[in-house]
């Protein structure tokens, strides 16, 4: 019996098979679980195509974090497919170019960071609340927030805002015995980093400084973890940040 057995997940965030949320939902069905993807506008039909190389093929629901009508009308849209959730991976980031560029962004460029990227994660574990009645696990995905970091500017306090928005959820959710984590993991190349200009330097540098060592091109460790964190494995843990990052977030310069 897998670790996921029996277990409804909703997982964001797949668009590539090289993206992490990709791996969570094939590691999640291999271990017995019954999951629904998301995806929204351009890209639901390659979240589509791409469910195709799944174990099993999952059904796609249309949703954007940042549209009301969409998150209002998630729970009831679930329950065609399921008859309660057990966990959510939030896999969700958007930030406007300007936004990679901390003195010159502007507030329209970091609002709409911090409201796909942040704000998010309180919106989406919302919607999701009534079908998490039973309690359940709500997992995220960050890079290391307590660090300025070369390139990543307002993404990074976008980040910052989403660590905390987790405890916060922690706080507010524990009474419900729904459990809110994330993982932090090191610098994946996803569609996601290729849309950060000059995060190569990220991948240039990763590999030495951790303990580990690090793989730019695997996102299985952090899927793992993800898979664990959605499991009932870590049942009195919440509020916590996951690092799986080879141990560069344990190193000093």
């Amino acid at each position: 019996m897998g670790i996921l057995e029996g277990k409804n997940l909703l997982v964001t965030g797949v668009l590539m098979d090289s993206s992490i949320a990709f791996h969570v939902a094939k590691i999640a069905q291999e271990e017995g679980a019954n999951v629904v993807l998301t995806s929204f506008g351009r890209t639901m039909r390659i979240t589509q195509t791409i469910a195709k190389r799944l174990p099993e093929t999952p059904q796609v629901l249309e949703l954007d974090v940042t549209d009301s009508e969409h998150l209002g009308s998630l729970a009831e849209r679930l329950s065609e497919h399921v008859d309660r959730l057990d966990g959510v991976l939030h896999s969700i980031g958007f930030a406007p170019q300007g936004a990679f560029n901390f003195m010159e962004g502007t507030w329209d460029d970091v609002s709409t960071a911090l409201h796909a990227s942040a704000y998010s994660l309180k919106s989406l574990s919302t919607a999701a609340l009534p079908l998490l009645g039973k309690g359940g696990s709500i997992v995220g995905l960050t890079f290391d927030a307590k660090f300025a970091w070369p390139v990543y500017d307002w993404m990074g306090v976008a980040k910052a805002a989403f660590e905390s928005t987790s405890r916060y959820l922690a706080r507010d959710l524990g009474p419900r015995k729904v459990r809110c984590n994330l993982v932090a993991a090191g610098p994946i190349r996803t569609t996601a980093a290729k849309s950060i200009p000059g995060f190569e330097q990220f991948e240039e540098t990763w590999d030495k400084r951790a303990p580990l060592g690090w793989n730019v091109n695997d996102p299985v460790p952090a899927a793992k973890a993800c898979a664990a964190l959605l499991s009932d494995w870590f049942p009195a843990t919440t509020g916590e940040i996951v690092h799986v990052d080879g141990g560069v977030h344990a190193m000093g310069q």
